[in-house]
């Protein structure tokens, strides 16, 4: 089993959070990191939802089971019994002890507001995205501190070639399908899962009748992954008007499909009202949706653009929450059209801005709009980086550096 970045953290809510809720989206391993959790911490009791006798079960008298669950216990899936929540609100209540509570769930909680009201105040989330690079390689990734530093340099990523990272985009970061060699197995995963959660997760948050539309959905989304979120244009494109559009698209958000980066403004009231731009979670699901593969990729390079940004921006969101600086994640877009693919803000408001390239070599150019987001942050500026297919990270100017990709999964020179 490879090790997850997230057991860490969720070590450290557990010593001081009575309910820690691990989300994020079906077969992203949450199973598994909990199970390896409970072996090594004796006392834990494990009940998953996915059982149909304990789902019935619990349905019929939550708050029996909970009752029965003993001091601490690891609940899977729980996002399918609502009816729980309540009681696991009273127990908790009674006994306000860490570490009473594991729950997992391929549903956002938050967005739920009868569960989020529940457990306000009495639950940490965590969430586990697919697996990121350095979890495949068994490395440290200090990419992100590194920036926040303003020294990419001192990072010490391994040579790799095209075809490799070629090959790591296109398995993604869910651990059956990116443990898959051949294409042809990769594909038949992704059709099953994308089948499971038609029938079977949407269904538990949404009407029947709205659910023949999502695949086309997931499909123009991951069409136009990087874009800036044109609800209006989708709808049209789909035949579909836009609060449906809008419900489809929260509800896919809700199950970690999709990831949206809201724009960065020095205002901070504006971001919350401009445009987002949105990505599926993860490149090996882009790949499948859009059917790229390794000999095409190869013959057409000019594809691998939306592949390439969607598994940067991707790996970022695994890595960010989890680095020491822990920043939020937007993007930048200005009226006159300059742009940064992504920018992590952290909690000090320091900016560091990171852009995505598919060739291996970089000129000057490629920092506009780096340069210009340097100008509105002024001395808040701490990085920029543009991430690209070349070997070696290289100065572009004061703050600015090209770096390769596999700094992603890479730790400090020396280190």
């Amino acid at each position: 089993m490879l090790a997850r970045l997230l057991e860490e953290a969720l070590r450290t809510a557990v010593s001081d959070t009575p309910a820690v809720f691990v989300a994020g989206a079906r077969q992203t391993g949450k199973s598994t990191l909990v199970q390896a959790f409970s072996h090594r911490h004796a006392g834990w009791a494990y009940r998953t939802f996915d059982d149909l006798g304990t789902l019935a079960s619990t349905r019929a008298d939550p708050q029996g089971f909970v009752e029965s669950l003993g001091e601490r216990a690891i609940l899977d899936e729980v996002q399918r019994v609502p009816e729980v929540f309540l009681p696991l609100k009273r127990a908790i209540d009674e006994d306000r002890r860490p570490g009473r509570f594991i729950l997992t769930g391929s549903a956002n909680v938050l967005s739920l507001p009868r569960i989020a009201e529940s457990l306000a105040g009495r639950m940490e989330i965590l969430t586990l995205w697919p697996l990121a690079q350095c979890e495949v390689e068994g490395t440290k990734s200090d990419f992100v501190d590194a920036c926040f530093a303003g020294r990419p340099d001192r990072l010490h990523p391994a040579a790799t070639d095209r075809a490799s990272l070629v090959g790591r985009m296109l398995r993604g970061g869910y651990p059956e399908a990116a443990g898959r060699a051949r294409e042809g197995a990769r594909r038949r995963w992704f059709d099953g899962y994308l089948s499971t959660l038609l029938q079977r997760d949407l269904r538990d948050l949404a009407a029947i009748e709205q659910l023949a539309e999502i695949p086309r959905v997931l499909e123009l989304v991951a069409a136009r992954t990087g874009s800036l979120l044109n609800v209006a244009d989708l709808g049209r494109a789909l035949g579909i008007n836009h609060m449906t559009l809008k419900r489809h698209l929260a509800l896919l958000e809700t199950l970690y499909l999709l990831v949206r980066l809201r724009p960065w403004f020095d205002n901070v009231g504006k971001r919350l009202t401009k445009t987002p731009k949105i990505y599926l979670n993860d490149s090996g699901l882009l790949a499948h949706l859009l059917g790229l593969e390794a000999s095409g990729l190869a013959t057409r390079p000019a594809d691998q653009g939306p592949l390439l940004e969607t598994f940067v921006v991707t790996e970022l969101h695994k890595l960010a929450p989890l680095s020491s600086v822990r920043p939020r994640l937007f993007h930048f877009h200005t009226a006159s059209g300059q742009e940064v693919d992504l920018v992590m803000e952290s909690r000090r408001r320091q900016i560091v801005g990171v852009e995505v390239k598919a060739a291996a070599t970089i000129a000057t150019a490629d920092f506009k709009g780096l340069r210009a987001l340097a100008e509105v942050a002024g001395n808040r500026f701490e990085c920029g980086a543009v991430i690209h297919a070349g070997r070696a990270v290289l100065p572009f100017g004061p703050k600015m550096w090209a770096v390769p990709m596999e700094v992603l999964w890479s730790g400090l020179k020396g280190s």
